[in-house]
């Protein structure tokens, strides 16, 4: 299996953390498949194929004698790359998710992103090709100098600029989901993108793919995570309202009544949050799995991306 060859759709942060992966820990093949492919991908030796996301012919002919695919494009693109995939043989699917688990998703859900229709075609096809999977929790760079965006990740989800969600660390200040529906003190999980693009590439060494492979940097409740970053910055959050899923689906209804999209989509990660659809009490899988990984920590993390700003 040393000469398999790995597909990763997408040239965002994500997608270049796990190719980098690929390309400096194995000797897997690796082919990026890249709408227009970036010039610095190019000058580094990696190889990449132009793929039209419109046109099935196109993408078959850049699955060919590829084996599996991790995805990081969403929407109509995806579902075509999932057809082409299964037209081609390719053996092995992994959807653009990396957040939490995809069965706490409600119907309908504003920050699906068409999501929900990849994992329905997959199950369609679970004859043809097998597929996980990667449940992370949030990704630390959200709370990133410069937010997600910074790193090129979830540059449409509406939610990828500093301060977005939970806590604004420049400004100190916050809205925090810090209660479930019955009070309960709300938890979520979170991996930085180098550790995930770690226990992906990993899990490619797996002979099979169960439908979830859940991994986690740090498991921490949202009090804790507000007092961690007050440690990092030296500072106490100058204002922080704290919020239950009831008095944010009030602020969802306010963002709705005004029409204001961008308003809704975070107020909806804050609901998501309190509900702990990031959240996973069981260990994760590709930790017990992989015990040679030691994830980075999200105060060690936080510390070094935030050390330099006032």
């Amino acid at each position: 299996m040393s000469t398999m060859r790995i597909a990763v759709a997408g040239t965002g942060g994500l997608a270049r953390e796990i190719a980098r992966e690929i390309h400096e820990s194995t000797s897997y093949q690796l082919l990026i498949l890249s709408r227009s492919p970036p010039p610095d991908l190019l000058s580094q030796g990696y190889q990449c194929q132009v793929v039209d996301y419109t046109d099935s012919s196109s993408i078959q002919h850049s699955l060919m004698g590829v084996d599996s695919i991790i995805s990081t494009v969403t929407g109509n693109a995806q579902l075509l790359l999932i057809e082409a995939a299964v037209a081609c043989r390719v053996r092995r699917f992994a959807p653009a998710e990396f957040e939490g688990q995809p069965g706490l998703r409600a119907q309908g859900d504003p920050l699906d992103r068409g999501r929900a229709a990849a994992l329905a075609l997959l199950q369609h096809y679970r004859a043809y090709i097998q597929s996980t999977v990667f449940v992370c929790g949030i990704l630390y760079e959200r709370f990133s100098v410069g937010g997600m965006r910074s790193h090129s990740i979830g540059v449409n989800t509406g939610y990828s600029n500093e301060g977005d969600y939970i806590l604004d660390a420049r400004n100190m200040t916050a809205t925090v989901p810090g209660y479930d529906s019955v009070g309960n003190l709300s938890f979520l999980c979170m991996t930085s993108a180098r550790d995930v693009a770690r226990f992906v590439v990993r899990s490619l060494d797996l002979p099979s793919w169960p439908q979830e492979l859940s991994m986690c940097g740090e498991r921490m409740s949202v009090s804790t995570l507000i007092n961690t970053v007050q440690a990092c910055r030296g500072r106490v959050f100058n204002s922080a309202v704290w919020q239950n899923p009831q008095g944010l689906q009030y602020e969802l209804t306010l963002a709705q009544m005004a029409g204001d999209v961008p308003r809704q989509r975070r107020t909806s990660t804050l609901i998501a949050t309190a509900e702990g659809r990031y959240d996973f009490v069981a260990p994760a899988f590709l930790n017990a799995q992989f015990p040679d990984i030691q994830p980075l920590t999200f105060q060690v993390w936080f510390a070094n991306n935030w050390g330099a700003v006032p």
